[in-house]
């Protein structure tokens, strides 16, 4: 049985490791991926573990510790914690050459000059949005900036949603909300809107592998939670344990006509009203960066594209 090693940071792991990590997959019997780990990497060695298993569920994953700074020797310790015989190696540069020696293995060097994938975790790090192409799904789901219309019922953000993403030339993510009332009816329980905040949420995880960088949210928990406040005055526990907040809310003024589409409630002044601050509450007190949006309706798209932009997404 032919055992193959490959070695990396994997910080994060992208297009490049793909390429290196399929080739060998497919010459050697068993793959071994050796993660080097530090005190002071930019992304936890659990982060990048998760990610690797999700990628690369048929090879075998090793953490290594990183040699000490000024080590001549760096593959040393490399090699008494692999504690295996190794086959072959495969890298992209000339460092891995030593460890093969080292090692007594076949060196194999795969696009040494980048050509094919022009990149390194370094180059990504530096600029996610630029190099977005070369990010796995997984990945993606862990940097991808979301930017999440919050606020009542007629407030247009189901038509400025889609405007958004055509700007940004990505996807966005309708209100889970409608489609489970035009389902199921609007004689909502508690455990009704647990299941569409849930799902809200469970759809944004996946959503986010599928974005260009950028992901627009037609609303998210949180309005889901100031939906409970208006009818039942309080929220099930896990909405308040939420952690999957948005990069940044656009929170829609009520300066507009309410409009019923036969899914909506709170037609009059003071229930809106009161529905408004609702939804500004789920968001001031949790912290969460937010601007508001009025005016006009033919004017919020470009207050909005202005408000991302001053917010650096």
């Amino acid at each position: 049985m032919t055992t193959g090693l490959i070695v990396g940071r994997f910080m994060p792991p992208h297009a490049g490791h793909m390429l290196l990590a399929g080739t060998a997959r497919a010459l050697v019997d068993h793959l071994v991926l050796a993660m080097i780990v530090g005190p002071e990497d930019a992304i936890s060695p659990a982060d990048r573990a998760a990610w690797m298993a999700e990628l690369f569920p048929q090879a075998e994953l090793v953490q290594v510790h990183a040699a000490p700074s000024g080590t001549d020797h760096w593959w040393e310790p490399m090699r008494a914690q692999l504690g295996r015989r190794i086959d072959l190696v495969f890298a992209g540069d000339g460092e891995a050459l030593a460890l093969a020696s080292a090692l007594g293995a076949r060196y194999v060097q795969l696009d040494p000059e980048h050509q094919t994938l022009p990149i390194s975790g370094a180059e990504i790090l530096a600029d996610l949005m630029g190099n977005w192409r070369f990010l796995p799904a997984p990945v993606r789901e862990r940097f991808a900036r979301t930017i999440c219309l919050h606020g009542p019922e007629s407030t247009g953000k189901s038509t400025l949603a889609p405007q958004l993403a055509a700007h940004f030339d990505t996807c966005w993510l309708p209100e889970y909300g409608r489609t489970y009332c035009e389902t199921f009816g609007l004689a909502l329980t508690m455990a009704d809107l647990l299941a569409i905040g849930r799902t809200h949420a469970a759809m944004t995880r996946a959503a986010k592998r599928l974005s260009s960088g950028r992901l627009i949210l037609d609303t998210d928990p949180l309005m889901t939670a100031a939906w409970a406040d208006m009818l039942f005055e309080r929220s099930d526990p896990w909405f308040d344990h939420f952690d999957e907040t948005a990069d940044l809310y656009l929170l829609l003024d009520i300066d507009m006509p309410w409009v019923d589409d036969g899914t909506r409630f709170f037609g009059d002044e003071g229930r809106r009203r009161r529905f408004f601050e609702c939804s500004r509450h789920q968001l001031e007190k949790r912290g969460l960066p937010y601007v508001l949006i009025g005016g006009p309706a033919e004017e919020r798209l470009a207050r909005s594209i202005e408000a991302i932009a001053a917010a650096g997404l």
